[in-house]
């Protein structure tokens, strides 16, 4: 569903990434780690076409989006949670959702939100009121939401338990999981915690210093002692 081939990106004259490759299968959970600082979230940013491209291939389906602008990447069916910045705090629940959906059909608006509602069913309390009254985990829900009425065929999340309490971090990561298990999505996520993503993972990808030091099972690099122990701070499970 979703190739990186190839591909050095950055910012301007700064380059991040070096000839990088990934593929994020429907149905699964990729997971992309490494230590602070290693480019994992430029790579979900030139995936959403947000950073300087400098050469390779990026491709969605079978349409090749390396050079398409970032509406038009969310357009077709690529949702983005970044880690910061993800809802409009001075708006209401309701505002930000409506946002989202300004490429959604009006006669499948309605249908979309009652889907994603079902995850989080505690947002309906908080419907009308302002995001900047809700904690950091119902911000986070009001974000997968916004991104799940959209219908994505992608979904890529960066760091979504950052500053969350271990019991709602939990819950996030389930339900990052069960949008593959369970709707079929491709999802691609970044996360600080890599021994839990790692743990509801499929494939997994280990980046550091911008470029792919590993490639293979989720279950393997948690296994893996060596690369675990060095780049992630982990023994080996």
């Amino acid at each position: 569903m979703l190739k990186v081939d190839n591909i050095s990106a950055g910012y301007g004259k700064l380059q991040i990434l070096s000839n990088f490759s990934l593929e994020a299968k429907e149905g699964e959970v990729t997971v992309v780690v490494g230590p602070n600082g290693s480019g994992k979230s430029t790579l979900l940013k030139s995936i959403a076409g947000l950073t300087s491209l400098y050469e390779g291939k990026i491709t969605l389906g079978d349409q090749d989006i390396s050079r398409v602008p970032p509406h038009e990447i969310a357009k077709r069916g690529l949702a983005y949670l970044p880690q910061n910045e993800s809802v409009f705090t001075q708006l209401s629940v309701s505002e930000n959702i409506r946002m989202a959906a300004y490429t959604v059909p009006a006669d499948k608006f309605e249908g979309r939100l009652e889907s994603a509602m079902k995850m989080f069913p505690q947002i309906n309390a908080y419907f009308r009121a302002k995001v900047s009254n809700l904690s950091g985990g119902e911000r986070q829900m009001v974000a997968m939401i916004m991104a799940m009425v959209r219908d994505p065929r992608v979904i890529m999340f960066d760091e979504p338990t950052a500053n969350l309490s271990p019991k709602i971090a939990t819950r996030v990561l389930e339900t990052v999981g069960s949008l593959a298990k369970e709707r079929g999505l491709t999802v691609l996520l970044v996360e600080q915690n890599a021994r839990r993503a790692l743990e509801i993972g499929d494939r997994a990808y280990l980046l550091v210093g911008g470029k792919r030091v590993f490639e293979g099972g989720a279950s393997e690099l948690l296994s893996h002692g060596e690369l675990a122990r060095m780049y992630l701070g982990l023994k080996a499970a």
